[in-house]
């Protein structure tokens, strides 16, 4: 029996044979375990084949809020050479999370809980297109699956295109330009901790989609999204260098004594502001 060594996969031969570390095994049935501080976590026979030349990527998202899980995982099975990932999380929404993206695309999944509150979610693509597979990465996905958020890829209808075979992000027609308005420095009502975590979130997630929205305008509180030491800054900038708008209210920054203390964006009049959302084609509004 061979096990394949990649990371923290551990690989052993045949009795009497020196153990294997990497390699490239052909026409033979491995048994892969998955091994961490606290023991075997998955034991799984896949044909070895599928693994020439694929490795593993941990990830190590512990603290980190949602969607952090699931866009790392994503953005690391994108890579044509990896062949999965082992995420750690440390909360059982993250596993479910990373569980739907998972079989939406038509990927392995299996987690198990490491310790208190520590989970090890691991997601593969060799068991997900036997016999579909073209180049590394390159991975046909499950019928009745998810199907794309964002329009952009070319997949079959009910079916979620796996990120290594998404195509270039495109251009959008003007009936097709996002404009996002943010009135506040929360998200939705209730907890304003919480808010403030979920609105963080929303505009990470902005930043990661394939297609950044065209504009995203901030108003009243919302403007303090854009001044110095606010956590979503990078975010903006990001966007911002992918070609967004930022448009801060100029009223509000004034009303707010943020004048020479903001660090992205561009401020507008509430004209330019209109302008803009009547001009887009859908509105987004926080």
């Amino acid at each position: 029996m061979i096990y394949v060594c990649i990371h923290n996969i551990t690989v052993q031969t045949k009795a009497g044979r020196p153990p294997i570390r990497g390699g490239i095994f052909t026409g033979c049935v491995a048994r892969l375990l998955l091994i961490t501080a606290n023991g075997f976590i998955m034991s799984k026979d896949v044909n070895a084949r599928h693994m020439e030349g694929w490795q593993m990527k941990i990830i190590d998202v512990t603290g980190k809020p949602c969607p952090v899980p699931v866009i790392e995982a994503k953005k690391a099975l994108s890579d044509m050479d990896i062949a999965s990932v082992l995420v750690k999380v440390d909360n059982i929404t993250a596993v479910k999370n990373l569980e739907k993206m998972a079989k939406g695309y038509g990927y392995d999944f299996s987690y198990s809980k490491s310790a208190r509150d520590s989970f090890d979610v691991t997601i593969g693509k060799a068991g997900s297109a036997e016999g579909s597979r073209g180049a590394p990465g390159s991975m046909a996905t499950a019928s009745g699956s998810m199907a794309a958020a964002t329009g952009s890829t070319a997949a079959a209808p009910g079916s979620m295109a796996a990120p290594g075979n998404m195509a270039a992000a495109p251009v959008l027609a003007e009936s097709e330009r996002v404009a996002v308005a943010i009135g506040k420095d929360t998200m939705g009502e209730g907890s304003e901790e919480l808010g403030k975590i979920l609105i963080k979130g929303f505009i990470y997630s902005l930043s990661e989609l394939p297609v950044a929205p065209a504009s995203i305008m901030f108003f009243n509180s919302g403007v303090f999204l854009t001044a110095e030491g606010a956590n979503t800054v990078g975010d903006l900038r990001k966007l911002e260098a992918r070609g967004a708008k930022i448009l801060i209210c100029g009223t509000c920054v004034d009303y707010y004594g943020l004048q020479g203390k903001l660090a992205v964006g561009t401020v507008t009049d509430m004209y330019g502001i209109t302008e803009e959302l009547v001009s887009a084609g859908k509105v987004i509004n926080i």
